[in-house]
């Protein structure tokens, strides 16, 4: 191997490894903390625990509300997501394999869904979901979220839709299977590293949120994780070392799920370009 090379590859490996260490050392950092005193904290915010508090985060384990927020974080990411697959896999069939008078204006439209911020519409969307009794639901927060998340995944899907042959449907058809058939037992099995990508997304999306479940569900039953570390920094203010284990614990989930998806969301990212 000639030097430009070995210099090419140790320069990647050491771009990796201090790209890595500014994302563990935080999280280590996190989870130590989180097994000191706050005191301790104070003192020696670098060094070891000592004493070594496991009860910050078995306290935090055995509380209700914890578990509480996890399942209804839960809930609603599985919700949003069913629900966005779901209407977006039928538009995204539509637009690629459908020509119709308007299409490409439909889907712009669809798609300049991307430049709009759901911020701007906190005032409007709180005023609709108050007529139609959807505050403190967790439907006010998961039909919201769908929406918002149509743009992304409807792009995704119609473009890996339309890798997928024209003669394949036809063939389909002439087999005696509706258009719907063909969508529903040929396109989307074929369609499945498209569909767990927008799947990830979306249940990864949802599960960070934090304004729309703040600004909706002000009843703690239907707290989120995001707003239940709000909630518990600001009742435990002065003790930074729970609130320290309880955001650990928090992220435990998401970071679990984003393990195991991980793959599957590089996959299909990628999946739409290779085909041919």
């Amino acid at each position: 191997m000639s030097r430009a090379a070995v210099a090419r590859s140790l320069s990647r490996h050491t771009l990796v490894w201090v790209l890595g260490a500014f994302i563990v050392v935080p999280l280590l950092y996190a989870v130590m903390a989180g097994l000191k005193t706050t005191g301790a904290l104070t003192t020696n915010p670098l060094g070891l625990p000592d004493p070594w508090k496991f009860s910050n985060y078995t306290g935090i384990l055995s509380s209700g509300a914890f578990w509480r927020q996890i399942f209804n974080s839960v809930l609603i990411a599985v919700a949003t997501t069913l629900i966005t697959v779901a209407v977006s896999a039928m538009a995204a069939f539509a637009f690629a394999r459908y020509a119709f008078r308007g299409r490409e204006v439909f889907f712009t439209a669809f798609a300049a869904g991307l430049m709009f911020p759901p911020a701007v519409a906190v005032l409007p969307l709180f005023v609709l979901l108050r007529q139609f009794g959807l505050l403190d639901n967790p439907l006010g927060v998961i039909l919201p979220q769908a929406a918002f998340a149509l743009p992304i995944t409807i792009i995704i899907l119609r473009s890996f839709f339309r890798t997928i042959p024209a003669e394949l449907e036809e063939a389909a058809i002439m087999d005696g299977c509706t258009r719907f058939g063909f969508f529903w037992r040929i396109l989307l099995p074929m369609a499945r590293p498209a569909i767990g990508t927008v799947s990830v997304l979306a249940i990864v999306t949802s599960w960070n949120n934090f304004f729309l479940p703040l600004l909706v569900l002000a009843d703690e039953k239907w707290h989120t994780i995001p707003v239940g570390i709000q909630q518990f920094q600001g009742q435990y203010s002065t003790d930074y070392a729970l609130v320290m284990a309880y955001i650990v614990l928090a992220m435990i989930p998401a970071i679990a799920f984003y393990a195991v998806a991980e793959r599957q969301l590089i996959g299909g990212l990628t999946a739409g370009a290779t085909k041919g």
